[in-house]
Order: C-alpha cells, then sequence, then structure tokens
C-alpha cells in the first residue's frame, strides 16, 4: 500500500508537469503549438482527475495464484499503476487480469489459491478479509477475517450509492463483462445490486473501448433526481467522469422537470396514443396566423385563399419536417402566386423581377412569416392549453375525460409560461422531432426573417429554436451547438426501465438508435399501468439489437427478515415478484403498528427509536397527500435536532428547519433505486390506494430497509 500511493503521487506530479508543459506550447506562435497545448493539458486533466478519483480504497484486492501460474501476487485496485520501471504495480480491476478476482469460487477457483480483500481508510489498512479457494495446494499462506462480503453489508448507508468493486460476486460479475454490442438486460429482485452492477458496466466499456464510449458519450437515465444524487459518486470513484446523468426529467438539453402529474394524468400523458395526438399537433396552423393574402401587382390581384393556403400547407408538409421547411416557404408562396399573373405587363417584366419586387414588398414578408412562422417545442405544446385545439387533435384518440385531465394539467392561461411535468418532457421531446430544427444564421441577420425566406441559410451555421428557447436568461444569447442529430449517444443505460412509460421509450430510444444498451429492471417493481404498451414501445427502441440476459438471484440489501416480510406482502397482493435469496439475517422482525389514534405521536416514536438504533440514513414514506403534513411534523421532533446539522430534505429538495441530516420523507414511487438502514412506512394503505399500481409501489417501500421496518396503519 505504501509504494502503491508513493507511486500514486509520482504520477499526479508527472501528470502536472505535463499540464504545465502544454499551457508552455501554446505560446509557440502557430496553430501546431495551439493543438499540441489543446492535447497534452486534456490528457493530462483527464489523468489528474482519474488520480484524485481513486484515492479512496485505491488499492482493494490481491490474489495469489498457483506458483506454476504467477509466482507473484497481483494486487487489484480502482485504477491502473506502473512503477518507476513501468512494470505493473496495480491491476484496473476491469482488466482481464483482474476478472478472476470476481469469477473464482471454491468450486471453481481458476488456478486462484487465496482470494484477500482490503478494506481501507485513505492510505491505512483497517481490514483484512480472506478465502481460501482452494485448499488442495500446500500453502503456508495465512487466511484471516470474516468475510467481506459481509462486512460491507452491514456498512451504514449514507446519502449516496457507493461502488462495490472490492465485493462484486461471480454472477454480478458476468453481467458486468458481458460483450458491448446489443443490449444487456439485467433483470433481479430487490435488493440484487442491478444499479450499482449497470454502473460498473459503464465504468468496465469506457475501460474496454475508451474511444468509442468516451467519444460517443454514454448516458445514464434514472427515475429521479433524487436517484441520480444518490448514485452520482459511483462512476467517479470508479475513475470515469465522461458520463451524462440525467433523470427522466433531463433527458432533453436544456430542460429540467422534477414535478410528477397524479397517477391519472401521467397514465394519459406516457401512452403511446399521445404520439398520434402530437403528431397532428405539430401540423396544425399556428393560432392566430393569417389565413389568406391579397396584393395587387401590376394589372394583377393575387389572392392566396384559404383554399390555396391550405394545399400549399399540405404540399410543405409532405416533404418532410415543419421547421425544415421554412427556406421552401417564400419559393413554394411565389410560385402560386405567379401562376396567377396573366396581365401582359406583369408578364413581360418576368418572373425574377416579380420574385424580387415580392421579397422587398413588407406585406409580403410579414405575410410569408405569419403565416408559417418558426415554431419551438415548447410553444406548439402550449397550444393544447386550448380545448378546441386539443379536442381536435384528439378527436378518435383520446376521451373526453382523458382530455379534461390532461387539459387541467396544463392549466388554462395561455399567457403564462408552461410549467413543465416530468410526463410532459417526453412529449416536448416528441415535438421536437415532429417540428425539426430552426435553420437560423449566426450573424447580423439573425432575426431577419427575409435570410430564411430568400433561403440564403449556411447549414454550418445552424442552430435550433428549443436551444434559444432555454437558453439562460440574464445574459446575451449566443447560439449553442447542440442539434436534434446531435441527441445520439454510444451507450445508454436506463435504470428502472419497468417504470418508463411508452413515451419515455419513445424519447430514450431516439438517444440510442446507434448505441449499445444496458437495462435494468425489475417487472414486479412497475408503476407504469399498461406493461404490454411499454413492452411494445421498449422493442421498437431496441428493434434490431441482439439481447444478452442476465438475472441475479441474491438479495445483499434486506435482512432475512424484512425480505421475508416484503415477499410475503407481494404474495398477498398477487404481484408475480422475482423473489431473490436474502443472504443476511439480524434477528430483528418488522413491526407494524395497527389501531393508531394519533398519526403524528406514533410515526414520531417509531422515527426516533429507529434513528436510536442505526447510525445511517432513515426514510419516513408517505403517501403523496401526506408528504407536506410529515415534513412539518419532522422539523418540529426535538428529539431529532440534537444530532449533526444539515437539511431534512423532501424529494423535491425544498428544505425545512435545520435537524438530523439522516432522516428524509419520501413518496413511495420517490424511493426507487434508494435504500437506508431504516424505514418507517405511514399509511401502506394510502400508498397502496393512490394509484393504478399502488401494490407494486408499496412492495417496493418494504423492501428498501437494509435493517429495521416499521409500519403504522
Amino acid at each position: 500500500m505504501d509504494r502503491v500511493y508513493r507511486q500514486l503521487e509520482r504520477s499526479a506530479t508527472a501528470a502536472q508537469a505535463i499540464a504545465r508543459e502544454g499551457h508552455a506550447r501554446g505560446g509557440l506562435g502557430h496553430e501546431g503549438g495551439l493543438v499540441e497545448r489543446d492535447a497534452m493539458v486534456f490528457q493530462a486533466a483527464r489523468r489528474i482527475a482519474q488520480l484524485d478519483a481513486a484515492h479512496e480504497g485505491l488499492v482493494f484486492g490481491r490474489l495469489d495464484l498457483r506458483e506454476e501460474v504467477d509466482p507473484e501476487p497481483r494486487y487489484v485496485g480502482r485504477i491502473g499503476l506502473r512503477d518507476e520501471h513501468r512494470d505493473a504495480l496495480l491491476i484496473d480491476w476491469r482488466a482481464p487480469a483482474a476478472a478472476v478476482f470476481y469469477q473464482a469460487t471454491a468450486a471453481e477457483p481458476h488456478d486462484v489459491v487465496r482470494r484477500r480483500v482490503l478494506r481501507c481508510t485513505g492510505p491505512q489498512v483497517v481490514g483484512v478479509e480472506d478465502e481460501l479457494l482452494d485448499a488442495t495446494v500446500e500453502t503456508d499462506l495465512p487466511v484471516v477475517g470474516e468475510g467481506a462480503l459481509m462486512a460491507q453489508l452491514s456498512r451504514a448507508r449514507d446519502r449516496s450509492m457507493h461502488s462495490i468493486v472490492a465485493t462484486i460476486q461471480a454472477e454480478q460479475d458476468r453481467a458486468i463483462r458481458a460483450p458491448g454490442k446489443g443490449v444487456t438486460s439485467i433483470s433481479g429482485g430487490p435488493g440484487t445490486g442491478k444499479t450499482v452492477v449497470a454502473l460498473h458496466r459503464a465504468a468496465y466499456l469506457l475501460y474496454t473501448d475508451r474511444r468509442r464510449y468516451e467519444g460517443g458519450g454514454v448516458l445514464v437515465v434514472g427515475p429521479s433526481g433524487v436517484f441520480m444524487r444518490y448514485i452520482e459518486r459511483v462512476l467517479p470513484s470508479l475513475g470515469e467522469t465522461a458520463v451524462a446523468l440525467r433523470s427522466l426529467g433531463e433527458v432533453v438539453d436544456g430542460v429540467r422537470a422534477t414535478r410528477h402529474d397524479e397517477p391519472a394524468v401521467a397514465d394519459v400523458k406516457g401512452s403511446a396514443r399521445m404520439a398520434e395526438v402530437l403528431r397532428r399537433t405539430a401540423r396544425q396552423q399556428a393560432p392566430g396566423s393569417p389565413s389568406s393574402f391579397r396584393i395587387f401587382w401590376r394589372d394583377d390581384v393575387i389572392v392566396l385563399d384559404r383554399g390555396v393556403l391550405g394545399r400549399l400547407r399540405r404540399q410543405l408538409m409532405s416533404q418532410g419536417r415543419r421547421n425544415r421547411q421554412l427556406t421552401r416557404v417564400a419559393p413554394t408562396l411565389l410560385d402560386a402566386m405567379w401562376r396567377q399573373v396573366r396581365g401582359e405587363r406583369g408578364r413581360e417584366r418576368g418572373r425574377e423581377a416579380f420574385d424580387d419586387e415580392m421579397l422587398s414588398n413588407q406585406d409580403f414578408v410579414d405575410f410569408a412569416v405569419s403565416w408559417w412562422p418558426p415554431l419551438d417545442a415548447l410553444t406548439v405544446l402550449g397550444w393544447l392549453r386550448d380545448p378546441e385545439l386539443l379536442a381536435r387533435v384528439a378527436d378518435g384518440v383520446l376521451s373526453a375525460e382523458d382530455q379534461r385531465l390532461i387539459g387541467k394539467s396544463w392549466g388554462d392561461d395561455t399567457g403564462a409560461p408552461l410549467a413543465l411535468s416530468v410526463e410532459d418532457v417526453a412529449l416536448l421531446d416528441e415535438l421536437r422531432y415532429a417540428l425539426g430544427d430552426v435553420p437560423v444564421q449566426q450573424d447580423d441577420s439573425l432575426h431577419d426573417p427575409l435570410a430564411a425566406l430568400e433561403g440564403a441559410v449556411d447549414l454550418q451555421e445552424l442552430t435550433t429554436a428549443s436551444d434559444r428557447e432555454y437558453a439562460p436568461t440574464g445574459r446575451a444569447w449566443t447560439p449553442p451547438t447542440h442539434r436534434i442529430e446531435d441527441d445520439g449517444f454510444a451507450h445508454v443505460l436506463i435504470d428502472e426501465a419497468q417504470d418508463l412509460t411508452p413515451m419515455q421509450w419513445r424519447m430514450v430510444g431516439r438517444r440510442g438508435r446507434t448505441a449499445s444498451w444496458t437495462i435494468v429492471g425489475d417487472p414486479a417493481q412497475s408503476s407504469w399501468p399498461v406493461p404490454e404498451e411499454a413492452a411494445a414501445a421498449r422493442a421498437e427502441a431496441l428493434e434490431g439489437k441482439p439481447l444478452h440476459e442476465f438475472h441475479l438471484s441474491t438479495n445483499y440489501r434486506n435482512s432475512s427478515e424484512i425480505y421475508a416480510h416484503a415477499a410475503a406482502y407481494a404474495e398477498r397482493a398477487g404481484l408475480d415478484a422475482d423473489l431473490p435469496t436474502a443472504v443476511r439475517s439480524t434477528g430483528v422482525e418488522p413491526i407494524e403498528v395497527t389501531d393508531v389514534t394519533d398519526l403524528e405521536a406514533a410515526t414520531r416514536e417509531a422515527v426516533v427509536s429507529i434513528a436510536g438504533q442505526v447510525r445511517g440514513t432513515v426514510g419516513i414514506v408517505v403517501p403523496v397527500a401526506r408528504r407536506s403534513e410529515v415534513n412539518a411534523w419532522l422539523a418540529s421532533w426535538p428529539e431529532l435536532a440534537d444530532d449533526a446539522p444539515g437539511a431534512r430534505e423532501a424529494v423535491d429538495s425544498s428544505t425545512s428547519p435545520s435537524g438530523d441530516d439522516r432522516v428524509v420523507v419520501l413518496t413511495g414511487v420517490d424511493t426507487k433505486g434508494l435504500e437506508f438502514d431504516g424505514i418507517v412506512v405511514v399509511r401502506p394503505q394510502e400508498i397502496e390506494d393512490e394509484s393504478a399500481t399502488g401494490r407494486a409501489t408499496l412492495y417496493v417501500v418494504l423492501t428498501r430497509a437494509t435493517q429495521l421496518l416499521t409500519t403504522i396503519s
């Protein structure tokens, strides 16, 4: 360990020296020096970041193999490291030479005699756990410790997920090292480590093919902002930072939504039927746009009436996405107008003179821009606040009640900004693709409609209306580089995939058309009420990609007592649950508090009791309607105000008065993917009743605790 940390400091010093040399190259006075500067500084910065991230738990494993295979021990760590002679000092856990650290068992030792796990705090070894895997070998190797896995499972939980790189099990390792192409599906019941295995897989892919995955990008999508903050430290701790982590409300660049719609509204917005509604909406005439145009030229009165304009609209729409036709609008209108020129004076002057005169006529320019304006997705989504327009585009697709529900969710104040929900983000993305990008120049003619009308658009200088719409306020707008075509990634990782709606599958599918995928989920935990519809949307998103399936069967999170309680509920509720084997027992059964007359007093007693027995986090899980009420209770409980100060966070990241930062209030859906030392479930029946998939949500809630569980009915 001492040797490794000394070498780590040398490597960091060398990387800093390369960075300084790179900066110096920028002063050479020619372009070659600037290129060298950028390359050297980039590579040095990446190496420094990797070395900094690896400090904690840098070395965690040692392999002693049969002497005829390798007489020297192999040390396994978060990154690879060579000594001053370029000999391997530490093997990256993702390297082929380290694979047997995870794959070796007593039944199949793979030439490993002893596997050792080192538990460290910084550079200090604080524990050693050994496994003798091949007892047939004559050896004097000592075997110490009580089992690294059990030590890790007993660790107190905090507000972040941690890497399991030192204790990856064989079935998990097979999923991590699956082929890079196609779709890797990781399934399993609660507590089997699906999420952390998938994150380690992302790190493994970046290691094995860095050019592809770092160049094309890796997108990790999770159910909520709370969940993304929970997992955000895992990949950096493995030395990987070139990953985009986004919740479902953040998948579209420039958009961030945290609020969820009520279940009935979410069910309508998530349905595949919305794709047809939005396709029709994108083809509607913009509200308030002119329905006719009349102008006198030479001896002719030229009229574009509703019928002619309708025919021209259909012609333009047939040629591709709406915004892509902006440069064709003026020529199309001028063609129709020229066909009405019959006077001798007009014909003598010719078509070129006619076009020049019309394009310099402000009335014509204003009409053309008003009739076919550039549209952004947020504006078009706002059109659906109009009940008449919504009824027109939803005719035969959505029922009157469905229309009422989604219309109410957007409000009827068409002048106010549209407050997006998480479910709206997929609808916004659908419209972005239906409308297409808006071609706009990046010079002084940016706001000059004549530039677009004349078709004088440099395709190398295009940007999107949505980019401008979502640009930060309070500063001058600068043309961004992102366009719809830039949405693709080299790898897409979807966690809690069973919860994605059909519209969300369409949204993430666009990000992974040419990507490889890792998909993580458990159907029994699904919050989407029509699994067949979601399965069809998922199949469309992944069409043509080979599938590699892995199933995890061991529950490492819950004590066997807690999981037996959750599994019994799943059976009573009729859930077709995948029931993994819980490997750890605490001897403490879950507590059920019933016939409660004072709900606050009962909740307070349960939370204080659990907080006094565990060192880690405590979750209070409540029905959606009670979240504010219980947050107010928590702020007033002095028993929890004596610990280290912090913020008692609700799931929407709002804060209440300072107190015990270990205790949080969440709704059932927001517990997805999280875990706590202790859980208090308030009014479980109300959680079950608040949506069509409430039974699955309550099952999820009952599987979040590692040590203690109390339900208050």
